[in-house]
């Protein structure tokens, strides 16, 4: 049984950090293919980051890939996503995805992934 479980959100003021993390249990990061998703209010669920190659390689968003850094650790079996310089549109539910197998190219879209997790809440505060 896969589950994944994030945690870390919270509330941020305008170029704040945050750092969220994905513990995962019935799966290992290193040999499948990892990412992190938000969904902002009234919104589609978007990328941030996705991990292919067996985590050997990381997609960022455009609008993200400056500010955001994905990051793993194997001992753990957690993933990592560390954000700066927050801005109030990144107000979003931030969600861990997983899916079978390794890819040589990352997987972008939401149906591409078939474990979730609840999501974690990252909130702009002025």
């Amino acid at each position: 049984q896969v589950q994944l479980v994030e945690s870390g959100g919270g509330s941020v003021q305008a170029g704040g950090s945050l750092t969220l993390s994905c513990a995962a249990s019935g799966f290992h990061y290193s040999s499948n293919c990892m990412g992190w998703f938000r969904q902002l209010p009234g919104k589609d669920r978007e990328l941030v980051a996705s991990m292919y190659r067996a985590g050997q390689s990381t997609y960022y968003a455009d609008s993200m890939k400056d500010r955001f850094t994905v990051s793993q650790d194997n001992a753990d079996n957690t993933l990592w996503l560390q954000m700066i310089g927050l801005k109030s549109e990144d107000t979003a539910m931030y969600y861990c995805a997983a899916r079978d197998g390794s890819f040589s190219v990352p997987l972008k879209r939401p149906r591409d992934f078939t474990f979730w997790g609840q999501g974690t809440q990252v909130t702009f505060s002025s």
